[in-house]
């Protein structure tokens, strides 16, 4: 007879290894994949970026040790523009990937960086097992003297997909913009770029964050007008504090609606908690509203802040909606 003991380490064993199976899937799983295989089911991702002081670097451990255990599918690593905070991006993909067992993908911006830089890079990623990357062109940093752009720096992320995909087996993810990329010629051009971006090897599609959800509609409309067939998946931004606001919306170009503006007019400018239990609320009625759309999945830019995209998600949750 098999004693209880010897029934209790077999049980033991086979969790550990059924956990194992799971990680390594996780870890080795190509994202387009999880769109594809998602049914029904919304893919859920969180996007960080690497911390640039030790107090930041505090706070990121406390934002990860809370999303960890929110609901998600995977998460994604920002990297400066001209490779700038590349060895921060190295050590946070590690941290997540390796140390937290979680499935990641790691951007990758291409301006200014030369052939031989974007090689040393995507050499690094491969080495550290990633699969995903997501590829813009970004935008020269701003005040700093010492950024010189390469002779032969790659004009366009539809030029940065084509160099990858001709060198390399990874998943390829870009950038969407449902109210056109600020520096574009118009929201037409842009959306043909969208369907450069999926001929030069793009399997998916993320939107920046829009604050009117008719605007990611119309925009995914167009683009399966003339082709595009690869999923598209919103951004979602919620509002952490007005002036957080007002600098992103100026640099990246996304309109505030009215309505929005006089709700925040409303709450006194010392009500900090006001603005985010607001925030957090337009949020989720927004991707209540996406989902009942059938968007394939919901990408949070969390600003390294944990507490709105939680109750966001784990909202959605309670109601059936993830």
């Amino acid at each position: 007879m098999i004693s209880i003991g010897v029934i209790s380490i077999c049980l033991k064993l086979f969790c550990m290894n059924q956990l194992y199976i799971k990680n390594e899937w996780r870890k080795t799983m190509k994202v387009a994949n999880l769109y594809k295989d998602a049914g029904n089911k919304p893919v859920i991702s969180f996007e960080f970026f690497r911390a640039k002081t030790e107090k930041a670097a505090q706070n990121l451990e406390k934002v990860l040790d809370l999303l960890s255990g929110t609901k998600h599918d995977y998460m994604s690593v920002t990297f400066g523009a001209g490779g700038s905070t590349r060895d921060g991006s190295y050590e946070l993909i590690d941290k997540l990937k390796n140390d937290r067992g979680l499935n990641v993908v790691a951007y990758i911006a291409g301006v200014g960086l030369g052939p031989d830089d974007l090689a040393e890079v995507l050499d690094k990623f491969k080495n550290k097992g990633i699969e995903t990357i997501f590829v813009i062109q970004g935008d020269e940093p701003q005040n700093d003297i010492a950024f010189k752009s390469h002779a032969d720096a790659l004009g366009h992320a539809s030029d940065l997909l084509a160099f990858i995909k001709d060198r390399y087996d990874f998943c390829l993810g870009a950038a969407g913009y449902p109210e056109g990329h600020i520096n574009a010629q118009s929201l037409e051009k842009d959306i043909e770029y969208a369907k450069l971006k999926q001929d030069k090897g793009a399997e998916y599609i993320v939107a920046q964050y829009f604050y009117d959800n008719q605007f990611f509609y119309d925009y995914v409309d167009r683009c399966r007008a003339i082709g595009v067939t690869i999923p598209i998946i919103p951004g979602i931004m919620p509002i952490y504090t007005v002036k957080l606001l007002e600098i992103l919306t100026s640099v990246c170009g996304s309109i505030i609606p009215e309505d929005v503006r006089k709700r925040l007019d409303s709450i006194p400018a010392d009500d900090k908690a006001g603005v985010v239990e607001y925030g957090t609320e337009l949020a989720t009625q927004q991707c209540r509203e996406l989902l009942k759309h059938g968007v394939p999945g919901l990408h949070f830019y969390t600003m390294n802040r944990g507490k709105s995209v939680n109750t966001i998600v784990t909202t959605l949750q309670s109601e059936g909606l993830l």
